[in-house]
């Protein structure tokens, strides 16, 4: 995240309340009982009677000619059922028998809520290849048996306070509607501790009323030095890392020491290592060690390495915080207030943004998206709300075809974008794949997953797919992570 900080106080979220909808009856005719009762509906007998009409009294011959023309009747319709029959059967289908279909639910779909699964290369530059491509078959078999909650719940990460995950957080993880569960300081009591509260967690995951079953993404902060969430390595920053005497060496020891340290509790997502290019000694980035180097070329190669030993480890690592906040002074701080970087375009690409060029060619599998402000590149938006900087630079001029994840939703830097509703839409619609809520509050998940899905349904068919593909890119990183 974008703060060195455990978590951050006095931010609370309402949690969210879940409305009540009542339900109708299937087949309900609202109207059906109160037209039957209306008066004036009597038999044929006594409406005769009051208008004055005698009843007819059927002779013999009469009842012979009726019996003849019912014959004929029962003949003709016979007749019409037949080549009806003989129609259906070349292939003829009516209005009638489609709808049979529909209801019965053989109508062509495969989905059983409507959604389907999509092209795995909507949004990403052509040619380009997800570093969790061996998850892609699993993630599209998936997409289809689930509904609209539970679409937008696998884009949002979950936080909660305390040692113990809450009921209603279980709750949504069984049925579906978790992507996963970001731990702080306060959550992790020992290595005993946390490897317990990660299977619990993952034994709700497998819940049968869940659709999905593949591993959660249970994530944390472990970058080394005092930015670390857990008991373990690395323990040494990455500054240290890159002033050491074999940097490339220890870069690439540090890395696998913390996935096999993190896969042994069972946390799969490390959201480290720290791309950013640090300009002046004690800046935002440097003062607590969190950058490699003020060198790009070393910063791009030190990362690459940490990234890569620590995927081999079966841990996911995320390269952050894109495009850079390297230049950022020390008061500039995007958990806290708007940051605005009045860097060049010369200046962004050829050093914030060199590293990501290694990070994407080393495959590493989540990119986090800083909420500092870059006027060369957008001049309205953050990184994270800007489609021009998520799209346009990470996707397209980069080739990333990785899982985007924001930096934590509740952060100061979005005061004036509105609350947790309108921040997800807006990151959603920027092409923001995960969305963190990290107030250590369940509620603002829901809120976020809430949102997600009214956006949805209210969506164009163009931007229906690309939500899916969003969805399908964070399937495809959990199915390599089992």
């Amino acid at each position: 995240m974008g703060s060195h900080r455990a978590f951050r106080p006095g931010i609370e979220l309402a949690r969210a309340n879940s409305a009540r909808h009542g339900a109708q009856r299937d087949g309900y005719a609202p109207y059906a009982d109160e037209y039957a009762r209306r008066p004036g509906r009597t038999s044929t007998a006594r409406t005769r009677a009051r208008r004055g009409i005698s009843p007819v009294r059927p002779t013999k011959k009469l009842l012979i000619l009726i019996t003849g023309v019912v014959v004929a009747v029962a003949g003709v319709v016979a007749f019409a059922a037949s080549a009806a029959a003989r129609r259906s059967a070349s292939g003829h289908v009516t209005s009638a028998t489609t709808a049979s279909h529909a209801r019965s639910g053989t109508h062509a779909t495969k989905s059983l809520h409507g959604i389907t699964a999509v092209s795995a290369g909507i949004g990403l530059r052509p040619g380009a290849i997800s570093p969790s491509a061996a998850g892609v078959a699993a993630a599209r078999a998936v997409l289809p048996a689930l509904d609209a909650y539970q679409l937008a719940g696998q884009r949002v990460i979950y936080s909660y306070k305390g040692l113990t995950p809450p009921a209603n957080l279980l709750w949504a993880i069984r049925h579906g509607r978790v992507a996963g569960v970001i731990f702080f300081t306060d959550n992790v009591g020992s290595s005993a501790h946390i490897t317990a509260v990660a299977k619990e967690l993952q034994q709700a995951n497998a819940a049968k009323t869940n659709p999905v079953r593949l591993p959660l993404l249970l994530m944390t902060d472990q970058e080394g030095g005092v930015v670390r969430r857990l008991n373990g390595p690395p323990v040494p920053s990455a500054k240290q890392i890159g002033a050491s005497a074999h940097p490339r060496q220890e870069a690439t020891k540090e890395g696998a020491a913390a996935g096999a340290f993190m896969h042994g509790l069972g946390v799969n997502v490390d959201l480290a290592p720290v791309l950013d290019v640090y300009r002046t000694p004690g800046n935002f980035i440097d003062e607590f060690g969190r950058s490699f180097s003020n060198d790009p070329a070393k910063v791009a190669k030190l990362g690459s390495l940490f990234a890569t030993a620590m995927q081999g480890k079966s841990v996911a690592a995320t390269v952050k915080h894109f495009p850079g906040l390297g230049a950022a002074t020390r008061t500039q701080n995007t958990d806290e207030r708007p940051v605005t970087l009045n860097l060049t375009l010369s200046q962004i690409r050829s050093v914030d943004e060199l590293p990501y060029a290694s990070a994407v060619a080393a495959k590493v599998k989540l990119a986090m998206v800083s909420w500092a402000r870059y006027p060369a590149l957008d001049e309205k938006f953050p990184a994270g709300l800007s489609s021009a900087i998520v799209q346009g630079e990470l996707r397209k001029r980069l080739g990333f075809a990785g899982v985007t994840i924001t930096d934590a939703l509740e952060a100061g830097a979005l005061k004036n974008f509105g609350g947790t509703a309108s921040r997800a839409t807006l990151a959603a619609k920027a092409g923001m794949d995960l969305l963190l809520c990290a107030s250590e509050n369940y509620g603002q998940g829901v809120t976020a997953l809430k949102a997600l899905r009214t956006d949805y349904l209210g969506s164009s068919a163009t931007a229906r797919a690309s939500f899916k593909a969003a969805a399908e890119r964070i399937l495809a990183l959990r199915a390599t992570l089992g």
